[in-house]
């Protein structure tokens, strides 16, 4: 089994404030460059976590040719984030590697990644571009606006018809899963880790690793299992700064 994972892999730049910050004038503050892109920060988790992994990127844009024949080879999943969908320029990549895992009996997930670009292109867009996906990763704000909810309630189950599973990762109050499993359908609940939060950057990169890590072992998927190694999983990225495992 390897998963192969396509998509951004970028500088993070944070920036943390000293002292309160002074609006319009100089604030004291350490800056720091760290390595970051959603879909690398997924690949490295689960690299770190035993996970057979492959990983595909590129500076200056990604085409169909950066991903030969060669790099499907032993591929069972493929993971994508919503980035590489957003950008016209690799749009058509993206759509084309669900394409190929299709064809060739691999598994499917997408992270929607942001909620700006999510809004900017239309829920209903995105679902098209990504319909039929194994699973997908979105928060809670995503979640909103995939579902085009105006109101307090967000009809998650209208989500889950379009997907074979939805994992909706839900801030303070933990994650939930919805859809269906072996013909059963299925819904589960974690709470969030209760832990000193130092920097919340790729959480959710985090988190689809670990619940990918457990979903993807041999035997009858463990909806509860894969829900609980993700929220370790990001507990031990926020415990620290930076959004990719300590070396």
């Amino acid at each position: 089994m390897t998963v192969l994972v396509v998509g951004d892999v970028v500088d993070d730049i944070s920036v943390r404030p000293l002292t309160e910050v002074t609006p319009a004038s100089d604030t004291p503050a350490t800056i720091r460059m760290a390595p970051g892109g959603s879909a690398a920060n997924v690949a490295a988790w689960l690299g770190e976590l035993g996970v057979p992994t492959r990983f595909v990127g590129r500076v200056g844009g990604l085409s169909p040719d950066d991903v030969g024949a060669d790099v499907w080879d032993g591929v069972t999943w493929l993971h994508l984030t919503g980035y590489s969908f957003f950008d016209e320029g690799t749009r058509s990549t993206a759509l084309g590697l669900v394409a190929q895992a299709r064809a060739r009996g691999a598994g499917v997930s997408v992270d929607p990644s942001t909620v700006s670009f999510l809004r900017a292109c239309g829920g209903p867009t995105f679902l098209d571009w990504v319909d039929g996906a194994d699973l997908v990763f979105p928060n809670l704000d995503e979640a909103r606006v995939l579902v085009d909810s105006r109101g307090p309630q967000i009809d998650l189950d209208h989500l889950a018809t379009r997907f074979g599973g939805v994992v909706v990762t839900l801030g303070s109050m933990g994650a939930a899963f919805l859809g269906d499993v072996d013909g059963v359908e299925r819904r589960e609940q974690v709470t969030a880790p209760r832990t000193s939060v130092v920097d919340t950057t790729g959480a959710g990169d985090a988190f689809a690793a670990g619940f990918l890590a457990c979903w993807l072992r041999p035997g009858p998927r463990d909806v509860r299992g894969a829900l609980e190694s993700g929220r370790a999983v990001a507990e031990r990225c926020i415990a620290v700064r930076g959004a990719r495992p300590r070396v």
